[in-house]
């Protein structure tokens, strides 16, 4: 069996209707590319990854009139090695984690997700996420939102046990974050903490991971891992963004060290299948991390179960769920999303307003660091044919983003 054609394919699903007046919040998360790779034994493989990712013609001349399991533990895209799998397996009529390892468990925990949200919104995610199976939910944090006013909408409408994986996105100093990591320990929705400081600052991490109870996550060692696991600087390491040679080697070496890791894959169902797979053979997974919540419409033409927590590993041959071409074929011509004239309003603690030419940098207006303005709060002001939004739309225009 050889290699015949190896082809990207952008595509523009489209986004789960509950965020369709949400277009700018949403912005690089509507698009994705399918990779099909056709081999001379008629088979057909898909893999896919969140954006536009075209396949530079020496990867792709890499690939053709080679076997397939040449490519065993090759460093390649996600999506790519996706569709090499889904060809593999289905070659040998196999589920594509037998190619990587030993099955340890028939189900994964998978996690919901939303981009930055206000308390509000979150609040409505939640119930969303907890009334489809999910008992995990990830978000990462931001300047424009107050992640103590998030949390608390969060306590009021999450089930018992349901567990919040806040990504605190690696932007700070140990003085910037740890008294908002204090002030969240009573908290019975937070479950994990990624990234609360900068990654190459060990010795902070170290030394956090000593006084919080929290399990604290590293999202991609930058090290390699060796130097991380050493020093005892995280709970759990993220794998899965990677590729999948190195996140298998990383995923056994965490387990030898006795930590854990949290799989992240993001695009559509092909994306989260070959995660359920890599998750069915690394020990010590703790959960999945997929965007597959987050689309109306998929080339598969569904989504992988979720129930009590956790989603099926797929046991037919390859990635084991099929692509519709008549779906890929509509999903290919979609339009991408415009997105709307906008602003964004910035309200600050004191009662002044700032208005930026979209979702502000906090950080940068204000000069306090991500979560060290409480009860700050932002929206985005789409154009409403207000006169008041076109004269506040045009001084922003001139002269930047200003404070009133």
């Amino acid at each position: 069996m050889k290699i015949l054609s190896v082809e990207s394919i952008p595509i523009n699903p489209r986004l789960a209707a509950r965020n369709a007046d949400q277009k700018v919040r949403f912005a690089g998360i509507d698009t994705q590319t399918i990779f099909r790779v056709k081999t001379d034994n008629g088979i057909t493989g898909y893999g896919d990854c969140r954006g536009h990712a075209p396949l530079p013609p020496s990867t792709v001349a890499s690939l053709v009139d080679h076997s397939p399991f040449d490519f065993i533990g090759a460093d390649l895209p996600t999506g790519v090695v996706g569709a090499l799998y889904d060809v593999m397996g289905k070659h040998l009529e196999v589920p594509a984690y037998k190619l990587m390892g030993q099955k340890l468990r028939d189900r994964v925990p998978v996690a919901a997700w939303t981009r930055p949200a206000s308390p509000e919104d979150l609040a409505k995610e939640v119930q969303r996420a907890a009334a489809e199976g999910y008992r995990i939910f990830k978000m990462h944090t931001c300047e424009h939102h107050d992640v103590m006013a998030q949390n608390r909408a969060v306590e009021e409408v999450a089930p018992p046990g349901f567990r919040m994986h806040y990504d605190f996105n690696h932007n700070r100093p140990p003085a910037a974050v740890n008294r908002i990591i204090h002030a969240l320990e009573p908290s019975p929705v937070v479950g994990f903490i990624e990234d609360p400081i900068f990654w190459q600052d060990l010795e902070g991490w170290r030394l956090l991971r000593q006084k919080t109870s929290f399990p604290l996550l590293m999202h991609v060692p930058q090290l390699g891992g060796g130097p991380e696991l050493l020093g005892g600087v995280a709970d759990l390491y993220m794998v899965g963004e990677t590729g999948i040679a190195r996140s298998l080697r990383l995923g056994f070496a965490c387990a030898l060290a006795n930590v854990s890791t949290v799989i992240q894959m993001t695009g559509g169902t092909l994306c989260k299948a070959m995660a359920l797979h890599l998750g069915a053979v690394l020990p010590n997974i703790s959960h999945s991390i997929n965007l597959d919540d987050q689309y109306d419409e998929d080339v598969t033409g569904g989504r992988i179960e979720v129930a009590e927590g956790s989603s099926p590993v797929p046991e037919k041959p390859g990635l084991g769920v099929e692509v519709n071409e008549a779906i890929l074929a509509r999903l290919a011509s979609a339009p991408a999303t415009v997105l709307p004239r906008h602003l964004g309003v910035l309200y600050l603690p004191g009662g002044r307003k700032i208005y930026a030419p979209s979702i502000p940098s906090v950080s940068r207006l204000t000069g306090f660091v991500e979560g060290n303005l409480p009860g700050l709060r932002s929206e985005v002001w789409t154009d409403d044919a207000s006169p008041q939004f076109s004269s506040t739309f045009e001084r922003v225009q001139r002269e930047g983003a200003f404070m009133e």
